[in-house]
C-alpha cells in the first residue's frame, strides 16, 4: 500500500510539474512577437534611420551579435560582415543567433554578408568592404538617411531613441567625418609611400607590401585625411557609389595604393566636391583615448573610463576587448538590455519578466522615446553645429 501512495504521489507531482510547465509557456507565448511587423514610415516627418555596417574577423561573431543588440532599432538596417579568414560555421552561428531574435526575425532588416571580403590590415580592401556594404544598403533599402561604420570593439553610449530624437532636427545632408588637410608627418609616411594590398586579388590572407619609391603629393586634388569612424549621408554616398561625376573614381584609383584610405578617401572627396564641402562637421562623434603622440589605436577601455564616457557626450565609444566588464556597465545603466536582448525603446511594449524579452513585443515603431544620455548628446550636436564653430568645420 505504501508503494501505491508513492506511485500516487509521484503521478501527481509530475502532473503539477506538466501543468505549470504549459502554464508558463502559455504566458510566454501570449507574450511573444507579434505575427506581423508594425508598420515604419520614412521621409523628413518622421524619425530619421540608419544604415549600420559592422565588421569583424576571425573570432568576432559574439561581439559582432552583441553590438547588434546594443544598436538595433526596427527603423534602422544592418549589414554585418564577418571577414573571410572566419570559418564558415563561425559565420552560421552568427545567422541562427540573428533569427533566434524575435524582432529581428520579423522585421527581417539585418543581413549578413555571405561572400566575405578578405581583409588586409591598413590596406585598400577594407575600404572596398566598406563601399561594397554601402552600394548594397542603397541596393537594399530606400529609408535610411545615415550610413554608419562600427567594428566589433566598438558600443554604444546611448539608446537608438536617443540617436534618432537628436538627429530628428539635424539636417539629413551633414556628414559626420573627423577631417583635415593638414597632413603632418602623415605626408611622408601615409600618403606618399606606395602600397598595394593582395586582399584584393589573392584567396589567401596576407599583408600589404610597399614601393622602395614614393610618390609626390596629388596637386589636381586636396589630399583630406582624419579618423576612419564616420557617419555619412545618403546622399553622399549616392555621390560616391552612383557617381555622376568622376571624382570619387579618381580618388577611389589613388587611394587605392595608400597606407590606411579609410582615413582619407571619404575626407578628401566630400572636400573635394563642390556640392558636399560645406555639409561636414569635422568630428567622428566618437569617445576614445589616445597615446601622445598617438599610436595606430587608442587604448583599450574599461571600468575606470566609464565615467568619462557618459559624460562626452559622444555616440560611441572604442576600443573595448572582449566582453569587458564595462561593457555590462553600459548595458545595465545606460541601454538597460538584458543578455541577449535588444536594447529597449519606445517601440518595446512587453512587460519586463526574467522569463519575457519586453521588445518581444512591439507598438508603434515610429515613435522615439529619448533618455538621459539624449541631453548630453543633444548639447554636443549644438556646440556642434553652433555658429562660432562652422568654421572649424568647413574643408580648409
Amino acid at each position: 500500500m505504501g508503494a501505491e501512495k508513492r506511485w500516487f504521489f509521484t503521478l501527481f507531482s509530475a502532473a503539477f510539474i506538466s501543468l505549470l510547465f504549459v502554464l508558463l509557456y502559455s504566458i510566454s507565448a501570449f507574450s511573444s512577437s507579434k505575427p506581423f511587423p508594425s508598420v515604419v514610415h520614412y521621409g523628413t516627418h518622421h524619425p530619421p534611420a540608419f544604415a549600420y555596417y559592422i565588421s569583424g574577423g576571425r573570432g568576432d561573431g559574439n561581439r559582432i551579435f552583441r553590438l547588434l543588440l546594443a544598436v538595433y532599432h526596427p527603423r534602422n538596417y544592418y549589414l554585418l560582415h564577418l571577414s573571410a579568414d572566419a570559418s564558415d560555421e563561425e559565420r552560421v552561428r552568427l545567422v541562427g543567433a540573428i533569427n533566434a531574435v524575435p524582432a529581428i526575425s520579423s522585421f527581417a532588416n539585418v543581413d549578413v554578408v555571405g561572400k566575405p571580403n578578405r581583409l588586409s590590415y591598413m590596406g585598400s580592401s577594407s575600404i572596398a568592404a566598406t563601399l561594397r556594404a554601402a552600394a548594397i544598403l542603397l541596393r537594399l533599402h530606400s529609408g535610411w538617411s545615415w550610413f554608419v561604420v562600427l567594428s566589433a570593439s566598438d558600443y554604444p553610449l546611448l539608446t537608438q531613441d536617443d540617436l534618432s530624437h537628436v538627429f530628428s532636427s539635424v539636417s539629413r545632408d551633414l556628414n559626420f567625418i573627423d577631417h583635415t588637410s593638414d597632413l603632418g608627418w602623415k605626408e611622408s609616411q601615409r600618403i606618399q609611400p606606395i602600397v598595394v594590398d593582395p586582399g584584393i586579388y589573392l584567396a589567401r590572407r596576407t599583408q600589404i607590401f610597399q614601393a622602395t619609391q614614393k610618390r609626390p603629393t596629388p596637386d589636381a586634388f586636396k589630399v583630406f585625411t582624419g579618423s576612419a569612424w564616420v557617419i555619412l549621408s545618403r546622399s553622399f554616398l549616392e555621390f560616391c557609389i552612383l557617381g555622376w561625376n568622376n571624382l570619387p573614381r579618381t580618388l577611389l584609383m589613388y587611394f587605392n595604393n595608400v597606407i590606411l584610405p579609410e582615413e582619407g578617401y571619404f575626407h578628401s572627396v566630400v572636400c573635394n566636391a563642390p556640392e558636399f564641402k560645406n555639409t561636414t562637421v569635422n568630428t567622428d562623434l566618437r569617445y576614445m583615448i589616445w597615446d601622445n603622440p598617438p599610436k595606430m589605436e587608442p587604448h583599450f577601455l574599461n571600468i575606470s573610463d566609464y565615467d568619462g564616457m557618459v559624460q562626452s557626450g559622444a555616440a560611441f565609444a572604442r576600443q573595448f576587448k572582449r566582453n569587458d566588464p564595462v561593457l555590462e556597465m553600459i548595458d545595465e545603466k545606460i541601454l538597460k538590455r538584458g543578455h541577449n536582448r535588444a536594447a529597449p525603446g519606445a517601440w518595446c511594449t512587453g512587460r519586463r519578466r526574467w522569463w519575457i524579452d519586453p521588445c518581444s513585443q512591439w507598438g508603434d515603431v515610429n515613435v522615439v522615446k529619448p533618455g538621459p544620455q539624449a541631453k548630453k548628446f543633444e548639447k554636443t550636436i549644438k556646440n556642434l553645429l553652433d555658429q562660432s564653430n562652422l568654421q572649424r568645420n568647413e574643408c580648409q
